[in-house]
């Protein structure tokens, strides 16, 4: 009887059932794992979820879908976005009722409609979009499989032109997960941050919400054995899960049972709203990639989650190498306390990065990171966030670009290294581009990226590593309105395409007697 490798199945059975991201196929006696080594395959599955644009009728949401071309042949597959359920409640949460009660503030967020996809990915290599108007538009989840599974991105880009949420919001989706951590949310009287959940599964997740503040744990019973039903979304205003305000909050989600997306809507009376998504998990080095060179304010909030303190070194990653930033040279975050600091005059005029490391090399604690950048001045001020993110690594993409307003930031904290970035066919027309950016160590590289040939529409953004490195990146789209320079930055970081898989050298047979 044929060998099964065992090691192969339980590799590809963890992946898929711990993340929920990916699946692979365990190759027969023709795979490509060869005796002794290891190789890399594609994954046949991929999961993303969008969260419920936002609370203004006057939002205006683009969604689009993107699948990276790739060598080889298989199984076309599919990959759409859809309604999670068929059934949408208005939103309970609206701050006019904040003074009568401190409960949670939930809303569901159900889809109208039917179960045909807001959004159908035919093909790999060429991008496709909707649009969907007002406060209405429901949170999406959706499945890739066969060629369109390694890689698939998307993107959702709300503008909201006036309002206390107005602003350009972007979020790359993500894939469903089980432990998210936000730095950068507040609950200040200025502040109206929304923690987003959305459950793609067909049973009911329970997921609890901790906050941190300056001084520590701001309790709150509310907070925990929060439910988020199957195939629906929940919205949760976090000032009502604590009486204390603060400017600077980290915000720690978990679940107890199932998995969910989660992202974090924030908005601001003077400087409008963005979406704020997780950090990279909690690590002792942090790069956060794609600070805008005409930033007027950054703000740094970092949280040690451990035990132990963390005591850190700022450097800002420029043009022409790394320099320490006057008077924030280093920082010391104490233990499960939120540490902020502002980082005055930062960026000089030139765009960035901030890699955070730890003073004595020898005590790395883990932290997580954000920061809150802000740009423009006076009542023309527009906020955006950019947390803590991992390299590009093998493929990393974002979609949504226009014919004006991308910025591509890539920055090589160590070794210098060379990325290959390549436009992709325009949603309407266009011929891909590529072009191969040098990246010099300790150094970021802002550039305006490559635009398709003949562009119609919007095009997707991909960043392949070709030697050295690593690389981090990150694209700030920007879309000004009446004055307001408004903005979004999204993080690219490794799309998980392709996994890597051991040799079925050592394999374990049932034998037939």
């Amino acid at each position: 009887m044929k060998s099964t490798s065992l090691s192969l199945i339980a590799g590809a059975v963890a992946l898929a059932a711990v993340t929920g991201f990916a699946a692979i196929t365990v190759p027969g006696d023709d795979g490509a794992a060869e005796a002794g080594g290891s190789s890399r395959l594609p994954v046949e599955r991929s999961s993303l979820l969008c969260p419920a644009p936002g609370l203004s009728d006057l939002a205006e949401t683009a969604y689009t879908s993107f699948t990276p071309p790739a060598d080889g042949d298989g199984e076309a597959g599919t990959a759409e976005l859809k309604s999670p359920a068929a059934d949408k409640k208005k939103d309970k949460s609206k701050s006019e009722d904040k003074s009568k009660s401190k409960d949670k503030d939930k809303s569901k967020d159900k889809a109208a409609g039917s179960d045909k996809p807001v959004v159908a990915l035919k093909e790999p290599g060429k991008p496709v979009t909707a649009d969907v108007s007002g406060s209405d538009a429901p949170a999406l989840v959706g499945t890739a499989t066969g060629r369109l599974a390694p890689g698939w991105s998307a993107q959702q880009t709300t503008t909201v032109e006036a309002g206390d949420g107005r602003g350009v919001l972007g979020v790359s989706c993500t894939a469903p997960d089980t432990d998210f951590w936000f730095p950068a949310a507040s609950t200040a009287k200025t502040r109206e941050d929304y923690v987003n959940l959305t459950n793609p599964d067909d049973t009911a997740a329970v997921a609890d919400i901790e906050l941190y503040g300056p001084d520590g744990t701001l309790k709150s019973d509310v907070g925990e054995g929060i439910t988020v039903p199957a195939g629906s979304g929940v919205r949760v205003l976090i000032s009502t899960l604590t009486s204390k305000a603060a400017d600077d909050v980290t915000v720690h989600v978990t679940t107890r049972t199932g998995r969910v997306g989660a992202v974090v809507r924030t908005a601001d009376s003077k400087t409008g709203s963005d979406w704020l998504t997780a950090s990279a998990a909690p690590a002792g080095t942090l790069v956060l990639p794609g600070i805008p060179a005409d930033a007027t304010s950054v703000r740094l909030v970092a949280f040690a989650p451990g035990e132990d303190d963390a005591d850190l070194t700022v450097r800002l990653l420029g043009k022409t190498g790394p320099f320490a930033p006057v008077g924030n040279e280093d920082l010391h975050v104490k233990s499960r306390m939120t540490a902020g600091v502002d980082l005055k005059n930062l960026t000089r005029g030139e765009a960035g990065s901030l890699l955070l490391t730890p003073t004595q090399k020898d005590r790395a604690t883990p932290v997580v990171a954000a920061l809150r950048v802000v740009r423009g001045k006076g009542d023309k001020q527009e906020v955006g966030y950019i947390p803590a993110t991992g390299p590009v690594g093998a493929q990393a993409t974002v979609a949504d670009n226009r014919s004006k307003g991308s910025t591509l930031s890539l920055t090589a904290p160590g070794a210098a290294g060379t990325v290959k970035v390549t436009a992709s066919a325009g949603s309407k027309a266009g011929t891909p581009v590529s072009k191969t950016y040098k990246v010099a160590a300790g150094t970021t590289l802002a550039v305006t990226p490559p635009v398709p040939s003949g562009l119609k529409g919007t095009y997707a953004l991909t960043v392949q590593t070709q030697s050295g490195g690593p690389v981090h990146a990150a694209r700030t789209l920007a879309l000004p309105q009446d004055g307001i320079p408004m903005f979004t930055v999204q993080t690219l970081s490794d799309d998980g395409g392709t996994v890597e898989v051991p040799a079925a050298e050592q394999d374990l047979s049932v034998l037939d007697d």
